[in-house]
Parts: C-alpha cells; sequence; structure tokens
C-alpha cells in the first residue's frame, strides 16, 4: 500500500482551533444569558486553565476575530463630558444575528446527531390515509378524485390481464388501484419554558439545557416544517410570549411557577392559528405554584397547594375540549410531582415524559417529529 503525503499546512490546525473557540464561545454566550462580555470573561478564565492562549492567539485577538466573523458588534458607552465633546470609556460588545443563527443552528446539530437516521424522516403523520404524503405499499380501488400518480400500474394491469385473458388491455374502472397515501399535516406549537428559580436551584443548570432545546425546535421548524409554527412562553410568577430570538437571552429570576397562566396564554395563541394539529409542549422541573387572584398573585411554595393544583389541572382540561394536545417534559423524579403530571395528562388525555438534561432534547424532538395522533 502506497501513501502520498502533502506538505503539511498549519493554517488548518489554526482554523480548525478557531472554530473549536467560537463553539465554545457561542456555548458561554447562552450560559450566560446573551452577555458577551460575561461569556468572555469566562471563556479566558477556561483558556488560561487550560493553556489554549498562545503568542498568536489570546482574549483581545480572539475578540477582534469575532467582530470579523460577524458573531459580535460594539457599542460605545461614552463619559460625562462638558459641551458636545464627550470621553469614550469603554466599549461593550453584543451579540449579532449571526451569532444567534449559530446558536440555532448547532443546538440543532447537537440534538439531531444522536437521533437515529430513520427518526429524521417524513412529516407529521396521522393514522388517516389521505393526499400528499409518502406511498404506503397498501393498495385500494380507485375512486373518483385519486390522483393519477398514485396509480399501481403492476396491479392495475395485473388485473386487466386476469379479467380479459389474451383479449386485449382494454381497461375498466374497476381494474385500476391506488396506492394509499400517508396524509401530512400541519402543526401549531407553542413551547412553554419554565424560568422559575428552581431551574438553577442546588447549583444544578436546568435552564440551559431546556433553552438549547427550544433553540433546536425553532431551526427545525424554520428549516424543515416550513408551513408549521412555533410561538415560545416563558412561565415564572406570569407567562409572556417572546421572540424565539430572545431564547438565548432568557434567564432564570426569583419566580414561582405559574404554570395555569402558560397553558391560557398558550390556548390564546394557538386559537389564532389555522394548523390542524395545535399543541402545548410544556417543560418545566417544579410543581405549579402560583396562579393569578384576579390582580393578585396566590403563591404557595409548600407541597402542592390543592387550589392552585386544582386551577391547574382545570385549565389543562380546557386545552382538551379545545383540541390542544398538552405534552409534558418533568426534569425531575419526585414521586409527589409525579402525581400531579399524571393528573393532569389525565385530565387532558396528554402525554408525560420524566426526562434528565441529558435526554430531554432527544424526548423532545422526537416527539414533534413522531406527532402520530388522531385529528380531535
Amino acid at each position: 500500500m502506497r501513501y502520498r503525503y502533502t506538505q503539511f499546512d498549519p493554517r488548518i490546525i489554526e482554523a480548525a482551533r478557531e472554530k473549536q473557540l467560537t463553539d465554545l464561545f457561542l456555548q458561554l454566550l447562552m450560559h450566560a444569558g446573551g452577555d458577551v462580555d460575561r461569556a468572555l470573561g469566562y471563556l479566558d478564565d477556561i483558556a488560561e486553565r487550560y493553556g489554549l492562549w498562545d503568542e498568536e492567539m489570546d482574549l483581545e485577538r480572539f475578540k477582534e476575530l469575532l467582530e470579523q466573523e460577524g458573531y459580535i458588534r460594539a457599542d460605545q458607552f461614552h463619559g460625562k463630558g462638558k459641551g458636545e465633546r464627550r470621553k469614550v470609556e469603554r466599549a461593550r460588545y453584543k451579540p449579532t444575528r449571526k451569532a444567534e443563527k449559530a446558536l440555532r443552528s448547532d443546538a440543532f446539530e447537537q440534538l439531531f446527531s444522536n437521533l437515529r437516521p430513520d427518526s429524521l424522516g417524513g412529516g407529521h403523520l396521522t393514522p388517516y390515509a389521505g393526499s400528499g404524503g409518502e406511498k404506503l405499499p397498501e393498495t385500494r380501488r380507485f375512486e373518483f378524485g385519486d390522483r393519477p400518480q398514485d396509480l399501481d400500474y403492476v396491479g392495475s394491469i395485473s388485473n386487466i390481464l386476469r379479467r380479459t385473458g389474451d383479449d386485449g388491455l382494454d381497461a375498466i374502472e374497476d381494474d385500476l388501484q391506488v396506492f394509499e397515501t400517508e396524509h401530512a399535516t400541519s402543526c401549531a406549537t407553542v413551547l412553554a419554558l419554565d424560568i422559575s428559580h428552581s431551574m438553577i436551584l442546588y447549583g444544578e443548570d436546568r435552564i440551559t439545557p431546556a433553552k438549547r432545546v427550544a433553540l433546536a425546535m425553532a431551526e427545525l421548524i424554520q428549516t424543515k416544517y416550513v408551513k408549521d409554527s412555533l410561538d415560545v412562553i416563558v412561565f415564572g410568577d406570569e407567562a409572556r410570549v417572546i421572540d424565539p430570538r430572545e431564547l438565548p437571552y432568557v434567564q432564570v429570576g426569583p419566580y414561582h411557577t405559574n404554570t395555569k397562566h402558560a397553558l391560557s396564554l398558550g390556548q390564546q395563541l394557538l386559537e389564532r392559528k389555522k394548523q390542524v394539529n395545535k399543541q402545548i409542549i410544556l417543560i418545566t422541573d417544579g410543581k405549579p405554584s402560583a396562579i393569578h387572584d384576579g390582580s393578585r398573585i396566590y403563591i404557595n411554595s409548600y407541597g402542592l397547594d390543592a387550589r392552585i393544583v386544582n386551577e391547574t389541572v382545570e385549565e389543562a382540561q380546557r386545552c382538551r375540549r379545545k383540541g390542544i394536545l398538552i405534552t409534558t417534559f418533568m426534569i425531575t423524579s419526585d414521586s409527589y410531582l409525579k402525581r400531579f403530571v399524571e393528573r393532569m395528562s389525565e385530565a387532558c388525555k396528554g402525554r408525560a415524559y420524566y426526562a434528565d438534561l441529558n435526554n430531554l432534547g432527544k424526548f423532545v424532538l422526537m416527539d414533534y417529529v413522531k406527532n402520530r395522533r388522531k385529528q380531535v
């Protein structure tokens, strides 16, 4: 066996290192809630600890590289001064749309790279046959309105020969048969993300994996299921809609968990959608601990408050009556929280998954891609 060697090009190694540093920076940027200076500080600490900087690459050079590549831009802050001229204090960096796009793409690739190849194909499938979609091996008799491209030519000709023998190929309608097809449907999704304090409780970062899942969902819909829609809700003491572009910057606050308001707001968003299937994907790690009480918020963080639980379950039942499927992903293993989720899922005829942070993305995306259910 012969080997052919080419001249070593150090630029290849340097480009690979720059790519790795950029990928690491983007992950730290999401962890830092979109604060570029903070993310660069994290990166500098890691680089100093593991010897990533050298004479050719340090923090200042890397900042320049990120600016040249269009991932960050500098905003100038001015100090106090007399007259029209004011002294520039320093430059503060902000992420660009290119950085946001890279975060979505990276999240999408990371999560889907762990899925089986056969889980990536197809659309949102239902048990019903209809126009469009992939052909099935099953066939049926031709009916008025069937598409010519769905004809089973081999089966149709066999029917003609069995009926006519050697008397020629005189076809009648009863000889024709067509392939069944899977009916692909559109889907309107509301992803509700818990940003209560428990998402970072006990030193465990649960919000970053959850944000990564939401980013991957946004990228999936924008690139593969363009007829679908995705709205994103974050909920703590109350729920609010955010632009999917804001996802990298979402941070946990000193909030309780108002699951009822998240479901109510999700219903309002989905009622405006024209898609056939409608669903709410709920990602949370804690029990519901808050509801609206008129103009105030009623809060109880101790155990499962019967009033809060009952009103939350009633909101889930309203979703069922409107044909909205609720899928709950619980990032917890507490038995009494499982009982609440089981009760809510039974009330709304929804689904529940108990996922850890390592398989959350796999469960959410596979559930979305394989959304095989009846139209309600």
